[in-house]
């Protein structure tokens, strides 16, 4: 019995709730923004879900997000078309190619900036991705913050009956990747093929599909690109193919508790938050080796420093 005809568990489902995203600027980007929604805080771990594209960056143009901070999460960067240059205050540098998965642990605070790196922004390029962010568990919330670069090859992937579906994180269809997470954790990028059908895993009590491209369908009703689907827990759910699509799964285990957000910083504590607004405000999180020369304020006009 291949992978994906294991039997499902539960009364056969359909799709919860739609979720639509925001369309967000970031600098010279725009972006839909899924997560957080007013509808739908998280799903599992997942608080945070930005999809990058498709665009088209014209010869001498590019993504230019300057340095910024983080506490109490990872940011998870997946590109399936373009590059990403990324440089930390830890002194960690990586040109991020579509397939690779670039996990960033803030747990107590890191600063970073992503920019496109100079061939790419001379010749110009195309741009289509997924950047999320999972809360970290309370008991990992300080931890030391780390980045982890993992090639595409070093990801699992399962082919067959016209998809093709690689674990970025966490667990799926008995395979794992090598990714530390911090809780359980479901993110696998799925390609159908017109026509072809896709059991959802079933191991994760929370779990959603981003569509990032095409058009499927779930218990006869059709749902196309951009939306985020989400379903509740215990129901088998397959997902049907109307035309070529390429989708996100994720999700994973609930939160042990709400997460307050600000800006770019997630905590199970409101006053961690007040502190980490100071911390940068005064540049306590330290310099971005390598790019030193800008930053990007604190929402609200209060200049760092001050």
């Amino acid at each position: 019995m291949s992978w994906l005809h294991n039997p499902l568990v539960g009364p056969e489902g359909g799709v919860e709730l739609v979720l639509t995203p925001m369309t967000h600027d970031i600098g010279s980007l725009r972006v839909r923004r899924a997560l957080p929604h007013a509808k739908r805080r998280m799903v599992g771990p997942f608080v945070f879900l930005d999809h990058i594209g498709p665009a088209a960056f014209e010869p001498g143009h590019g993504l230019d997000v300057r340095p910024h901070p983080h506490i109490g999460l990872a940011t998870i960067t997946y590109l399936m078309q373009g590059r990403i240059y990324h440089r930390d205050n830890l002194g960690s540098t990586q040109d991020i190619r579509p397939g690779e998965v670039n996990w960033m642990t803030a747990g107590r605070g890191i600063a970073h900036s992503e920019r496109t790196p100079p061939a790419a922004r001379e010749a110009g390029q195309a741009m289509l991705g997924i950047q999320s962010w999972v809360a970290l568990p309370k008991d990992a919330e300080e931890v030391e913050p780390g980045f982890f670069h993992h090639a595409g090859a070093s990801l699992p992937q399962l082919e067959g009956d016209g998809i093709v579906a690689r674990i970025i994180a966490g667990h799926a269809y008995g395979a794992a990747s090598p990714v530390q997470v911090f809780s359980g954790t479901l993110y696998v990028d799925a390609s159908l093929a017109a026509d072809s059908a896709l059991p959802l895993p079933d191991e994760h009590e929370e779990r959603s599909v981003q569509i990032v491209s095409g058009e499927i369908e779930i218990a006869g009703e059709r749902f196309g690109e951009g939306q985020l689907l989400v379903f509740r827990p215990g129901d088998a759910i397959t997902i049907r193919a109307l035309s070529n699509s390429r989708l996100m799964l994720l999700g994973g285990d609930p939160l042990d508790g709400p997460r307050h957000i600000w800006w770019n910083f997630v905590s199970s504590s409101q006053e961690r938050i007040e502190q980490a607004k100071e911390d940068w405000a005064q540049r306590r999180f330290g310099l971005v080796a390598g790019d030193e020369q800008e930053f990007i304020p604190l929402p609200g006009g209060k200049p760092a420093g001050v």
